[in-house]
C-alpha cells in the first residue's frame, strides 16, 4: 500500500514564512530555509512553498529563495505563487524545484497545465484547488479565495486531469486556519472523481484530524501549516500516532 504522505506548507512574503486564518491577518512563522531544514529532519515527505504575493517583480527573488531552499534540503518540494508562463516554470525549476504549483491562472488559462505538462512532464504540474462552500455547493475561488469563479470544484478537478496535472492541492477555503479538521467530503467527493494523487489541505488542528481525512478519503496526503510552523505537532510524533492507527506512513 501506497504510503500516505505529510506535507508542511511554508506561505511565503518576502522571504518570511507567514500564516493567516482564511489567508488573512498573516503573521511571521520564520524564515523559510531555516524552518525547511528542520522539517526534513522531523520527517516531512514533501514540502510546499506558495509566494503569496507574488508579482513579476520578486520572481527572480523566489528564484534565488528556491536556490537556497534547493541546496539544503532532500526531499521533493512544489513551488508555487504567480506563475503565468512555461518561462516562469522553467525558472523554478532550473532553480531547483522539483514541482510546481498553479492555480488562478490555470483557471483563467486552461491551456498552461497542458502547456506545463507538455514541457516538464505531467509529475511536474500540481494544480491547486481552493473550494469553497457556497449555497450547498463546492465553488471553486481564484485570487486567494477573493473572487468566486463559475466552476464546479469536481468538474474542474476532473479538467485539470484531462489537461495534464499530474496531483491536485485541494483545500477547503471554509476550514482553512481554522483548526476544525480537514472537509472530508469535498476531499473524498474529489478522490472519487480522478485517477491522480489528491493532497488534503486546510484545517489542520491535531493528529486525529489528519487519521480522518486519512481514513475516510482517498487523499495521498495531507498539508498542514500553522501546525508545524509554531510547534504545535512535531511530524514524526504524528507519524508515529498514524503508525499506530495503522495509517501507512514512511517513518
Amino acid at each position: 500500500m501506497l504510503k500516505k504522505r505529510i506535507i508542511p506548507c511554508l506561505d511565503i512574503k518576502d522571504g518570511r514564512t507567514v500564516k493567516g486564518v482564511n489567508f488573512l491577518n498573516l503573521r511571521d512563522a520564520g524564515d523559510a530555509v531555516e524552518l525547511a531544514k528542520v522539517y526534513v529532519k522531523q520527517g516531512a515527505d514533501e514540502l510546499v512553498f506558495l509566494d503569496i504575493t507574488a508579482t513579476v517583480e520578486n520572481r527572480k527573488a523566489l528564484a534565488s529563495l528556491v536556490e537556497r531552499i534547493a541546496a539544503e534540503i532532500n526531499i521533493p518540494f512544489t513551488v508555487g505563487g504567480g506563475i503565468d508562463t512555461v518561462e516562469d516554470v522553467a525558472v523554478l525549476i532550473k532553480a531547483g524545484a522539483d514541482k510546481v504549483t498553479v492555480n488562478s491562472s490555470a483557471v483563467r488559462r486552461p491551456g498552461l497545465i497542458s502547456d506545463i505538462a507538455g514541457q516538464f512532464g505531467s509529475q511536474c504540474v500540481v494544480v491547486a484547488i481552493d473550494a469553497k462552500l457556497i449555497d450547498n455547493e463546492w465553488i471553486v475561488v481564484v485570487d486567494g479565495g477573493r473572487t468566486i469563479t463559475d466552476l464546479i470544484t469536481v468538474s474542474w478537478a476532473r479538467t485539470v486531469e484531462k489537461l495534464g496535472a499530474g496531483e491536485i492541492l485541494l483545500t477547503s477555503m471554509n476550514n482553512d486556519g481554522t483548526k476544525s479538521g480537514f472537509s472530508i467530503e469535498i476531499t473524498a467527493e474529489v478522490c472519487s472523481n480522478v485517477n491522480i494523487p489528491v493532497i488534503a489541505s486546510g484545517g489542520a488542528g491535531n493528529m486525529r484530524h489528519f487519521r480522518e481525512v486519512f481514513s475516510n478519503t482517498g487523499c495521498s496526503g495531507a498539508l498542514a501549516a500553522s501546525i508545524f510552523h509554531f510547534g504545535e505537532i512535531d511530524i514524526m510524533n504524528l507519524k508515529k500516532y498514524l503508525k499506530n492507527e495503522n495509517i501507512p506512513v514512511r517513518i
